[in-house]
């Protein structure tokens, strides 16, 4: 049975996902007007808490209206989150703290890159996402051409601090996939309480270390960044999920540092170099080769019966007693069908490939 495809397969997922990379590759030149010279974690716990509160004010107000468009967390939900509030809001920014306190700053800027790598190596070995040359190539040109923009010429230590910078990049790598479990859900709240635990770690870090707060006026300023660059972006991030998959969703988001070195020359004037135009040109082709990508075979949907958002596409063929607004959320089931069309791991494409 073949039936057509109503919009691209690249929409909404790709446009979220660099949307989100943009917003989240914005948030370091735009901190750095804020607050150059401050405590690093005391600036990462008011952009969390920023993020946090801001959507917590957001969901407040939408109430009801959020609650009819969107799957509310249930209890076979909580472990999945705890796990990834844990690994990426915990753990990850206690082994941070320590690496850095051990290792060279030019050796964990390059160490940080392997976020992007664990994302993407966990979601394919472990989590079986499709994958073949193309992609694998893509996701390594992005990748080179980030290590190239963080490259200071002194190359990696290996140290105590370099494992234990790479160590929070594998949690940020699990946080990833573990959130990834749950995308169907509200990202709204997946989102707020992510910022709200982050945010109250990394400020407990600061002060901890004798970090004080900066004024309220800059206090403000920095929420509203980390309303926008981490909370918005977080949301972009959880809803691309449920359309790409983990690793393609990892691979755009891997494209944030060039977003923000080119919003850096725009904002503070940076100097553009040779080896920002050959980052560019790496993260383009592999870009392209990820735009490109149609991935397409004739596929089976075995019957299936969960909650999440949606409107009534070919995979969402049910009816309701009255009207209905569009996008609106609730259990329903989904009958067998055999099709053919382009497709991602989304949340109704996560089947083998022999």
């Amino acid at each position: 049975m073949s039936e057509p495809h109503s919009h691209s397969h690249l929409w909404p997922g790709v446009p979220l996902a660099l949307g989100s990379a943009a917003l989240f590759g914005a948030t370091p030149p735009l901190s750095k007007l804020l607050l150059d010279g401050v405590n690093p974690f005391m600036l990462a716990g008011l952009l969390y808490l920023g993020a946090g509160l801001g959507l917590a004010l957001y969901r407040l107000l939408r109430g009801r209206q959020a609650a009819a468009e969107e799957a509310q967390l249930t209890a076979g939900d909580i472990p999945w989150l705890t796990l990834a509030i844990g690994m990426g809001g915990i753990i990850a920014p206690v082994l941070l703290m320590f690496g850095l306190t051990l290792n060279t700053a030019s050796s964990s800027a390059l160490l940080l890159n392997l976020e992007g790598l664990s994302t993407m190596t966990i979601a394919w070995l472990v989590y079986r996402e499709n994958v073949d040359r193309r992609l694998l190539f893509g996701a390594f040109a992005i990748l080179a051409g980030a290590v190239l923009l963080s490259w200071q010429g002194d190359g990696i230590a290996f140290n105590r601090g370099a494992l234990l910078v790479a160590g929070a990049c594998v949690a940020w790598g699990l946080d990833n996939n573990f959130t990834r479990r749950i995308s169907a859900t509200d990202p709204v709240v997946i989102a707020m309480l992510k910022g709200l635990v982050a945010g109250v770690v990394n400020v407990a870090l600061a002060l901890a270390g004798g970090a004080s707060f900066p004024l309220a006026s800059i206090v403000a300023a920095t929420a509203a960044v980390g309303f926008f660059g981490i909370g918005v972006s977080l949301v972009m991030f959880i809803v691309a999920l449920r359309h790409l998959g983990t690793a393609r969703t990892g691979a755009y988001y891997s494209l944030a540092p060039f977003i923000g070195a080119l919003l850096a020359i725009a904002i503070l004037g940076d100097a553009v170099t040779l080896k920002l135009a050959v980052a560019g040109l790496l993260m383009g082709i592999g870009l392209w080769l990820h735009l490109s990508e149609r991935h397409e075979h004739e596929h089976e949907h075995e019957e299936l019966e969960h909650e999440h958002s949606h409107v009534h596409d070919e995979h969402h063929q049910h009816h309701h007693d009255g009207p209905v607004s569009e996008p609106h959320s609730h259990w329903h089931r989904h009958a067998p069908m055999r099709h053919r069309h382009p497709h991602y791991p989304d949340l109704h494409h996560r089947h083998g490939h022999g």
